[in-house]
């Protein structure tokens, strides 16, 4: 019998090891939640919650524009906004709870009907608009049974421009109802002079019929160390998006989280750069990391001391790693293509990896479409 090679001694050490490895236990709303050696959610400490606790702010009285950027502010929503200066934002990036029923740490928001979900959510607009610039732009997330309240009201108020659907690949089935997998985003501006970066918010895609012209030159597409792609003007349908996961390195313990992936496309398109985004809602702060690593200000406000400190927390990470998953060489990248974005030949490369092949700027060849 043949005995196995050194390398093959060592895979099985290292698979033995991963399986003996301690498995992280930490406490979630007041219970404890087992984690796998290779769950990367970010989780706080009790030293990290008191470290952080001190970068969290409140307004109590009239707050001018220095003493807001950059900062979060643990408040409710309701309370802070009566102290915020006029005309500052850029970008309003609304996303409130939705109309259902669901537990935030130690906050309930319960569902009601259609008609009272648009009072509050008119109710809350209202408060916001002083807020916005004349050129500021506004999206609101909704689920599809109050969408059309959130359409309704931004009609009254601001000029809406579209709505984009995005595909969310979790999602639990139904036996007697279509599988509830997407989400809106109502897009409005406050007037028609208003930020729209298209070029900077273009998907790369995957090839699936390479025509050439004449010359057997490709048309409109690239081939590139990677496969063939082609870069297309951003459309209000997006499937490109994952949801947060345990092994993705932004992912945190809140129910509804949206991937900073998204809000980049959302800053980038509606900015630039140093513009000022504002999150009322912030949740763990994932708009607030994308502006950050985009090089706008911002400011959140949320009520959770709890998510308050993991968005700190996640600030603080942002220093140390400004990139974006599915976002490189100034680009949007399909799902799935992580290895292809690897070996692309803008992208800059570590200190430890040889540069890549380089290609006369790739994107500038690519045409309008």
């Amino acid at each position: 019998m043949e005995k196995p090679n050194c390398s093959q001694q060592n895979e099985k050490q290292k698979k033995n090891q991963l399986k003996t490895e301690p498995i992280e236990t930490t406490e979630v709303g007041g219970v404890n939640k087992v984690r796998a050696h290779r769950n990367r959610t970010i989780t706080l400490s009790q030293a990290e919650a008191e470290r952080y606790h001190k970068d969290l702010i409140r307004i109590s009285k009239p707050a001018n524009i220095n003493t807001i950027t950059n900062k979060i502010v643990n408040q409710n929503t309701f309370e802070a906004l009566g102290f915020l200066p006029e005309s500052f934002v850029d970008l309003l990036l609304l996303d409130p709870p939705y109309n259902l029923t669901k537990t935030f740490s130690s906050t309930t928001f319960r569902k009601k009907s259609i008609t009272k979900y648009a009072e509050w959510l008119e109710n809350l607009l209202v408060k916001l608009m002083p807020t916005l610039k004349n050129t500021a732009s506004v999206y609101v997330c909704s689920e599809w049974y109050s969408s059309t309240a959130a359409h309704l009201v931004l009609d009254k108020f601001l000029k809406v421009r579209n709505r984009i659907t995005w595909e969310r690949e979790k999602g639990r089935g139904a036996k007697r109802n279509w599988k509830n997998a997407s989400e809106d985003i109502w897009f409005a501006t406050v007037s028609d002079d208003y930020v729209f970066n298209v070029k900077s918010v273009k998907l790369k895609r995957r090839v699936m019929a390479p025509y050439t012209d004449t010359n057997g030159e490709p048309k409109d597409w690239l081939n590139t160390p990677g496969g063939q792609f082609r870069l297309t003007h951003p459309s209000n349908l997006w499937n490109d998006i994952t949801v947060p996961f345990w092994s993705m390195p932004e992912n945190t313990d809140h129910p509804t989280q949206k991937p900073e992936k998204l809000l980049a496309k959302l800053i980038l398109a509606s900015t630039n750069e140093n513009g000022f985004v504002f999150d009322p809602f912030m949740g763990v702060g994932s708009s607030l990391v994308a502006a950050k690593k985009l090089g706008r200000k911002f400011l959140g406000i949320e009520i959770e001391s709890e998510y308050c400190l993991l968005a700190a927390k996640r600030l603080h990470l942002a220093e140390l790693d400004t990139t974006i998953q599915g976002y490189s060489d100034g680009v949007f990248w399909e799902r799935n293509t992580l290895n292809t974005q690897k070996t692309s030949p803008n992208r800059i490369p570590t200190a430890t990896e040889p540069p890549p092949l380089m290609l006369s700027q790739e994107i500038a060849w690519v045409k309008e479409r």
